[in-house]
């Protein structure tokens, strides 16, 4: 795949990506405790309209008050490291919701919905460039999850890019920390499905994983630290930049 068909590459064009998943996706890094980044090529659909990139990027909960408000989350730095290298406009779709499972995300539920008419309103101004996924801790809490989540997940992202009319859309799936505390309940549940998450991207066209190993987490012990966040983002601008060869 040549760079210039995963990412626009007009000068005046901007190149979108929609995030999708739940909590860690939407960011719950805590504020003030990494720099802003300030990109003036870097975006965010607000209101069917290209503004600005301002955190918190995905507000699917409070912003100022709440244990797992909105905050701080790889989004930005994502965007950053792609506008920086390619030298163009990277515009972010906000589709994250926290807490969700991957059954709430299959066709037909709302927020499958939701991402492709977000999504579709963004290319009237944009080019789609790709899609960001984190989401599995909803389903570390049952074996039985884990055990269907291929299946699922292979039914709904060839939906999603069907959906798109894309069906060459890179996609990025970002793994789960397995450092997750035992107040949760997953076990090592996110170690298997960060294996599941292998076997998507050696079967799925155009997928690559991101790790997430070593980077802290809050003392929630299950969501990523502003810090974290920062370097996961980064993490999945190199492999988005690997994937395009």
């Amino acid at each position: 795949m040549e760079i210039r068909d995963g990412i626009g590459h007009q000068e005046d064009e901007i190149c979108s990506f929609l995030l999708i998943g739940q909590s860690n996706m939407a960011g719950r890094g805590e504020f003030g405790e990494v720099a802003p980044i300030d990109n003036p090529r870097c975006y965010m659909l607000r209101m069917g309209r290209w503004q600005k990139m301002r955190e918190p990027i995905n507000p699917d909960r409070g912003i100022f008050e709440g244990k797992f408000h909105s905050g701080v989350g790889l989004g930005a730095s994502f965007a950053d490291g792609v506008a920086n290298a390619f030298g163009i406009k990277v515009g972010l779709i906000p589709c994250a919701d926290g807490g969700t499972a991957l059954s709430q995300w299959m066709p037909g539920e709302v927020l499958f919905d939701h991402a492709v008419l977000m999504t579709q309103l963004a290319r009237r101004s944009s080019r789609l460039g790709g899609i960001l996924w984190h989401q599995g801790e909803s389903d570390c809490s049952t074996e039985a999850n884990v055990a269907a989540y291929k299946e699922k997940f292979i039914t709904m992202i060839t939906a999603l890019r069907q959906a798109l009319g894309a069906e060459e859309l890179p996609l990025l799936i970002g793994k789960l920390s397995e450092q997750i505390g035992a107040e949760w309940g997953v076990l090592d549940r996110p170690r298997r499905l960060n294996a599941v998450f292998e076997e998507l991207a050696r079967e799925l066209p155009h997928t690559a994983t991101v790790s997430a190993q070593g980077l802290s987490l809050k003392p929630d012990n299950l969501h990523f630290d502003a810090a974290a966040q920062r370097a996961f983002g980064t993490r999945y601008f190199e492999a988005y930049r690997t994937l395009l060869g």
